[in-house]
């Protein structure tokens, strides 16, 4: 998106940006759960193309109607690249994930994702790997997601002798890379236009390809909807509403606004609300460990100190 300022524009309330920035961190951190009720009787790649594909036609539809136009070739190619990498590969791979981990624990390693930014930053290497509070902190992020999946075995309900969910967990991590990437791609890649239809464009990009996607691997043929359970049905209209025409457009418009790593932070919230509902409302509900927290509790120190230099040298936006 476009990176006219990384400080909320003059004129504009900081309000705006703060509420937009508390909604993904709460609305995001549901929607692990969500997911998860989704994919019980929905495959998860098609499960994701439906979710962005009705999404996207709902906004493209809002955005004709009030008369806003297409953008140029160049800006579909710029926003097919950035629903790609975000929704596509990123998104998918939580739903893919939730099918052999728990929710929570999707939501924990995600919360490694600010580290990613740092990584794959590269304008910002300069300043970043000069900071021993940097490396120390990518460090601790690291060694907390090494706990989760090789010492935390039972007591966060995952084994790295279980080929289903060590392959999930290599998904996870490699969609949590390209969301990064998508993320600081949108950053740092001016676009014109509205946010509304750039959103629509990447959420349609997505959800047009997972569907075909579907067709090709046979998840279309083989679902019986008949078969799909109230719960499912449930967890999708959330994410199609609130996880997506709410906290991804919140999202994407945040990080118009403030800087990347700020912006991260909101997987610092995720995992909480994630977990928390995973045990609360879980069927059956999902472990509530030791475990878990001792892996979130180093991750997320190795985060606030990655971003410890950030929010120092961070300047208050103009009034």
């Amino acid at each position: 998106m476009s990176t006219e300022t990384t400080l909320v524009p003059a004129g504009q309330s900081r309000w705006g940006p703060l509420a937009a920035y508390l909604a993904v961190c709460i609305i995001w951190g549901s929607t692990y759960f969500a997911i998860s009720q989704a994919i019980r009787s929905i495959p998860p790649i098609l499960m994701v193309g439906l979710r962005f594909s009705v999404a996207g036609g709902l906004l493209m539809t809002w955005c004709l109607i009030k008369g806003e136009s297409l953008p140029p070739i160049k800006t579909f190619v710029q926003c097919a690249i950035t629903g790609i990498l975000l929704l596509y590969i990123g998104n998918t791979a939580v739903a893919i994930a939730e099918k052999h981990i728990t929710s929570g624990l999707a939501a924990i390693i995600v919360a490694a994702l600010p580290l990613w930014m740092v990584i794959l930053d590269k304008d910002h290497w300069k300043d970043s790997f000069s900071s021993v509070k940097v490396i120390l902190g990518l460090c601790l992020g690291f060694t907390g997601v090494v706990f989760l999946v090789t010492l935390g075995g039972k007591s966060v309900s995952f084994s790295i002798h279980d080929t289903a969910q060590l392959t999930c967990m290599i998904i996870l991590i490699i969609g949590s890379v390209s969301w990064a990437a998508g993320s600081l791609y949108s950053k740092y890649t001016p676009v014109p236009g509205s946010t509304f239809i750039k959103v629509s464009l990447q959420m349609l990009t997505a959800g047009v390809a997972l569907l075909a996607t579907s067709a090709v691997t046979g998840d279309i043929g083989r679902t019986d909807w008949r078969q799909v359970t109230f719960a499912s049905w449930s967890g999708l209209i959330y994410l199609i509403t609130f996880g997506s025409l709410i906290g991804y457009l919140s999202y994407i418009w945040v990080l118009g606004v403030w800087p990347a790593h700020r912006v991260g932070t909101y997987a610092y919230v995720n995992p909480i609300v994630a977990v928390f509902l995973g045990w609360r409302l879980g069927t059956p509900p999902e472990p509530l460990s030791a475990g878990q927290f001792i892996g979130l509790g180093v991750i997320l120190a190795g985060v606030v100190l990655v971003n410890s230099k950030q929010f120092k040298m961070q300047k208050p936006a103009p009034k």
